[in-house]
């Protein structure tokens, strides 16, 4: 691949089980450098150029495939880094839902919840991938097919996700989905962000800014209950510009309950839409985030922890990243009330989330 020419490049990473597993890395010249897996469609990686130019690394991941493996086990600190998440994002309470009248139990794995899927969601899996050389991008398209049953999901899903890399410093996901029987559905990814570069510390001095005036309070196992709750004069307004870590800390329950912040924040407009946006005020990098889907999960790092060593070979510990999942909300099938994540036969589950890196002056 020439430096001067946008391009992908195909490695091996190693193996899980019988499956190969390859690292596909994205880069346009002068802009981003993105890595991917298709082992659990993990970003493992993203350079990106702060306002002098120096790239640097501002996702958290692991050097090595063992890792990530080790990371799935029963019994570890599962932190999800850079993964796809399937078949449901977050949390199903008491991992059961009921759909036409038909009870399904799902295995629990948070506590009394089923949490991304649960213990071997589509982020264990090992996806079929197929590059993408565009005009305007390029990128590798993942597919998986869980069949009916699959962590105790019905009907047979048959997933597409998409990464693309473009000029403007853009990483697209595009997710596509159908289904052979009525199921339930929330895809997201779960990259975390650390925008002075992984490894450099918490991200308490960087500012977030939410386009949401409404959150979901949370149970003392962070499922919501109750009505959405407006922001306003809580710690949970983000609707400026306010550092990570500027009431964190505060006296409030439901900082209290998540240990900082853990929740779905309900955007305030739909579609193709502005969501979220990120600034690290020291090297002037800016995360914009947009996407179609009508909740934001903000989660502050609250639970990652010293052992946790990342690809520059660092001990991260709490708060060293921020993840902004943007999918349905968290016990949605259980709840009429929210959005809802039914797929049916005939139907195409869509979503797309953007992520775009810049510079402030």
């Amino acid at each position: 691949m020439s430096q001067r020419e946008p391009g992908i490049v195909r490695e091996p990473f190693g193996r899980v089980g019988e499956a190969d597993v390859h690292r596909y890395v994205l880069a346009w010249p002068g802009g981003l450098t993105v890595r991917v897996l298709d082992y659990g469609g993990v970003v493992q990686s993203l350079e990106a150029p702060d306002r002098d130019g120096v790239p640097a690394n501002v996702v958290l991941g692991f050097s090595s495939l063992d890792d990530y493996v080790k990371n799935s086990e029963p019994g570890a600190n599962r932190v999800f880094f850079g993964a796809l998440i399937g078949r449901y994002a977050n949390r199903i309470a008491r991992g059961t839902f009921t759909l036409d009248g038909v009870v399904h139990r799902l295995p629990l794995n948070n506590g009394p919840n089923s949490l991304h899927g649960g213990p071997e969601g589509f982020d264990t899996k090992v996806w079929s991938a197929t590059e993408l050389h565009e005009a305007d991008s390029v990128g590798v398209r993942l597919e998986l097919v869980s069949p009916a049953g699959d962590g105790g999901f019905p009907g047979t899903v048959t997933t597409q996700v998409t990464y693309r890399l473009d000029r403007q410093n853009r990483l697209s996901i595009a997710y596509h989905a159908t289904t052979d029987a009525p199921t339930v559905l929330n895809l997201t990814n779960h990259t975390y962000w650390n925008l002075a570069g992984e490894g450099s510390g918490d991200v308490h001095r960087q500012s977030l800014m939410l386009n949401a005036s409404r959150y979901c309070p949370v149970d003392d196992d962070l499922i919501p209950v109750g009505d959405p709750a407006p922001v306003e004069g809580s710690p949970f307004d983000f609707r400026l510009p306010t550092a990570i870590g500027a009431r964190i800390g505060a006296s409030h329950p439901q900082l209290g309950i998540a240990g900082g912040y853990d929740h779905n924040w309900v955007l305030d407009s739909s579609g193709a839409s502005f969501a979220a946006q990120a600034c690290d005020p020291e090297s002037g990098r800016l995360l914009t985030l947009w996407t179609t889907e009508p909740g934001l999960q903000f989660y502050s790092g609250n639970f990652l922890t010293d052992d946790l060593v990342g690809t520059g070979g660092r001990p991260y510990g709490r708060g060293a990243g921020f993840a902004l999942e943007a999918q349905r909300f968290p016990d949605s099938p259980n709840r009429p009330d929210f959005p809802s994540a039914v797929l049916r036969p005939g139907e195409v589950y869509r979503q797309e989330t953007v992520f775009q890196l810049s510079t402030t002056d």
